[in-house]
């Protein structure tokens, strides 16, 4: 009789694939790119263990900034220009921790899988409800060509990417550019990274018309001084955005922080 009953001597697709990974852990057993403890039944990348002892920031937490307020008034505050309606990140980002090594993972080791992974705990942070009400598209900030070149990838693309299918809302790739090269800001004090990366960005012309009126989304793997998205964000509203949140995996603790 016609079309309707399956073969059921003839494996399907996604079964011979399960067969063939279930082979290759077995002959190459997969590891974590943290730790590089075998990940058994573990689908991702980076192990259980490692995302457990990621040093999430702590309650309570500034409503706008998101920065630990440990019973006293906000200070990080202090660094976002008005028009920066929020910002929120994962975890601390410090020598030695499980999030240190996963943004290496990413950045300079290539492991790009591991940005789903980050991106699902992005995207499960606490906003307030106007930014979830209004967030038009997410930005990733720019990297310079030369970084561009050696990584062969934009770390904040690739994280803007998978946290755009899980938030629903378009990644903006080309709406703003670096005008002129900038130095690692990695070894640069506060001020001399403010100085580095004043006026380094701008607004694409031909997106001036989806920016108008816009709140979007800046996206970063790892927040410092935040002097670099504070510059993007400038360029964003010069270009017509009306506001402007931030969202980054891991943000760099200041001396005054427990953590």
């Amino acid at each position: 009789m016609g079309g309707g009953k399956a073969d059921v001597g003839t494996p399907s697709r996604g079964w011979r694939h399960g067969i063939a990974r279930d082979f290759l852990d077995l002959i190459l057993p997969r590891v974590c790119v943290c730790c590089a403890a075998g990940l058994g039944v573990e689908r991702g990348i980076v192990c259980g263990a490692c995302w457990a002892r990621l040093p999430t920031l702590p309650s309570p937490r500034c409503d706008r900034c998101g920065h630990p307020t440990y019973g006293r008034p906000c200070g990080w505050c202090r660094v976002l220009p008005a028009y920066v309606r929020a910002a929120r990140s994962v975890c601390w980002e410090r020598a030695g921790t499980s999030a240190q090594s996963i943004v290496v993972a990413l950045k300079y080791g290539g492991w790009r899988r591991v940005a789903d992974e980050m991106a699902e705990r992005m995207a499960r942070l606490d906003w307030p409800a106007d930014v979830l009400a209004e967030r038009t598209a997410l930005v990733p900030v720019p990297l310079a060509d030369s970084r561009m070149r050696d990584r062969g990838f934009n770390q904040s693309e690739v994280l803007a990417e998978v946290l755009s299918d899980r938030w629903r809302i378009p990644v903006w790739r080309e709406v703003i550019r670096r005008v002129r090269a900038t130095e690692t800001q990695t070894r640069l004090t506060p001020a001399d990274r403010l100085r580095n990366v004043s006026g380094a960005f701008r607004a694409s012309p031909s997106m001036r018309t989806s920016l108008g009126g816009a709140h979007v989304v800046l996206v970063d793997d790892v927040v410092t001084t935040a002097s670099t998205m504070n510059a993007c964000a400038a360029a964003l509203c010069d270009g017509g955005a009306r506001i402007v949140s931030y969202v980054t995996f891991a943000r760099a603790p200041a001396l005054s922080d427990r953590c």
